[in-house]
């Protein structure tokens, strides 16, 4: 994603930011900055996080 680029909450119309949020699944959880909504907490995952880190954590913790 360009830094030039500003996203927006489709619920509040307010400029998302980069915020650290929690992310758990199968009891394992880790915490990484993502664009949040300051208003209402909606999240944006970029598909690089989606498909990258969390995918990883989805094969490791699914293997065991």
């Amino acid at each position: 994603m360009e830094e030039s680029k500003k996203l927006f909450c489709g619920k509040c119309m307010v400029e998302m930011l980069p915020a650290p949020t929690g992310f758990s699944y199968l009891g394992h959880a880790f915490r990484t900055d993502v664009l949040r909504c300051p208003s209402c907490g909606q999240v944006f995952i970029p598909e690089s996080l989606a498909k990258g880190r969390m995918a990883e954590v989805e094969t490791t913790l699914e293997d065991k």
